[in-house]
């Protein structure tokens, strides 16, 4: 058959001696071979997208976009031919992919501004979505002929742009009721001026307005140079802001011509990554179908064989389980006695040194009253002797029976000797003062003491401790 395309149209041919696709106006179409039609003609989109800028402020963008193949690129028409031409351009599928397209571009673009940016450089936000839209556009072989993007419009509940008209309205208004006041002030401050002006005589009027007329004059030339001043630096300020708009502009174009390479790129290797994919799975499903040819031969007797092995390994899984655990239960019983015989003898020891910490800590307690009762008995003892130590030390070693045990340990000391014995006596009780009574004896005693030392000390050279005192002199 011999199909000839109308002029909007292409013929898209596939099938028997063609590799991948053939475009083409007029062709036989062959035995093995099928053909489609598919239009040029651009077609309107209209959308409406919400986004929000970058102070979280939501706005409607309304906008028309004019978009078709693109026909004088020849790999954009295989794109389309291949992604876009089995679907009606009017249908939902392809009116959804470009409004998908062009509202996430769009969102992505105002969240990057703020709402003064994007309703001042209305042109510019324009001129940019139309940059980023196309880019993605590309890889499907459409072209975007017009796009009209209307005024932008507040979401319902969100009135910032009639605020904002309503602002600058009201700001007009209030500069003019501003002027009008000033220039009120001005004529009446004038009128008063002239009338007080007439008042004064003429020489300090002459002079005066002398003086007024050079200060008017130079006042009326510093303004001048202000005001020159001022609009060569506003003239300076807005050349700055145009040469940093164009650097920032040849930056961002830079940065999308590599984006749309980079794409283009990755498109042509996703088709190949594609062939080597849909190439892998004929051969998986060529070996699936080999490995369940010889699952049906070989099925059976394996089947048979795998039955029997299971059976024996489950016997000998099963003694052994049973030898373990028999095993296992003999250790853990005499695990068991080990712990309860350790606890036992750990239980013992704990009692032993607990009775032995109470008996100690009991014998220290008995200590400490001991010593505590020695010292209220010997700060008793002292307050009643008026805080004499030497009556108080005396009292303590006769109490003690420090005496005695010296009297015993002298005799013990001179038994078995054979010295000269003599008898002391204390000469009577003449001159002592004391006559009767136990402390006479005591008395006795102590008279007795340092010609007993003396006769000690000549037999055996020992002197008594001075606290006992000292050996008389021979010539006292």
């Amino acid at each position: 058959m011999y199909k000839v395309a109308k002029a909007s149209e292409y013929l898209v041919i596939t099938g028997v001696g063609i590799k991948d696709i053939k475009l083409a106006k007029k062709a036989w179409i062959l035995p093995g071979q099928s053909y489609t039609v598919f239009d040029l003609s651009p077609v309107n989109y209209t959308f409406e997208v919400q986004a929000m800028s970058a102070e979280k402020l939501p706005f409607v963008l309304p906008a028309v976009f004019t978009i078709g193949p693109r026909v004088n690129d020849h790999e954009s028409l295989l794109k389309y031919a291949k992604l876009i031409s089995p679907h009606d351009k009017l249908s939902n599928h392809v009116k959804e992919l470009v409004q998908g397209i062009i509202e996430g571009e769009t969102r992505v673009l105002a969240a990057s501004m703020t709402m003064e940016e994007v309703f001042r450089g209305t042109k510019e936000f324009k001129q940019e979505v139309f940059e980023k839209v196309q880019l993605e556009l590309n890889q499907f072989g459409l072209l975007i002929y017009n796009a009209n993007v209307k005024q932008l419009v507040d979401v319902p509940g969100h009135e910032y742009f009639s605020y904002l008209g309503q602002k600058t309205q009201m700001e007009a208004a209030n500069q003019a009721k501003v002027d009008v006041a000033e220039a009120t002030m001005k004529g009446e401050i004038g009128s008063k001026l002239r009338k007080g002006q007439t008042l004064q005589n003429a020489a300090k009027i002459d002079a005066e307005t002398k003086v007024i007329a050079v200060r008017r004059t130079g006042e009326g030339e510093k303004e001048g140079i202000k005001v020159r001043s001022e609009v060569k630096v506003f003239e300076n300020e807005r050349e700055a802001e145009v040469a940093q708009a164009n650097s920032e502009l040849a930056t961002k174009k830079a940065a999308w011509t590599k984006a749309a390479q980079v794409a283009e790129v990755e498109a042509a290797k996703a088709v190949a990554l594609r062939e080597a994919e849909l190439q892998g799975e004929v051969e998986r499903m060529n070996a699936l179908t080999t490995t369940e040819k010889l699952k049906a031969e070989f099925l059976s007797k394996a089947s048979v064989q795998y039955e029997t092995k299971v059976q024996e390994a489950n016997w000998e899984l099963y003694k052994k389980q049973k030898e373990a655990e028999a095993i296992l239960y003999e250790k853990k019983a005499e695990a068991e006695a080990q712990i309860a015989l350790a606890d036992a003898t750990f239980y013992a020891k704990k009692q032993a040194a607990e009775a032995d910490l109470y008996a100690k800590k009991k014998e220290a307690e008995g200590i400490v009253a001991l010593g505590q009762s020695q010292g209220v008995y010997i700060s008793t003892l002292l307050t009643a002797l008026g805080g004499n130590y030497t009556a108080l030390r005396d009292y303590l070693m006769i109490n003690g029976g420090v005496f005695q045990e010296i009297a015993k340990i002298n005799a013990e000391a001179i038994r078995g000797l054979e010295p000269k014995i003599s008898i002391w006596s204390n000469g009577g009780d003449n001159g002592g003062g004391i006559t009767e009574g136990g402390m006479k004896d005591l008395a006795g005693v102590y008279k007795m003491l340092p010609p007993l030392f003396k006769t000690v000390h000549e037999q055996t050279g020992m002197l008594p401790p001075s606290w006992m005192g000292a050996l008389p002199d021979k010539t006292s």
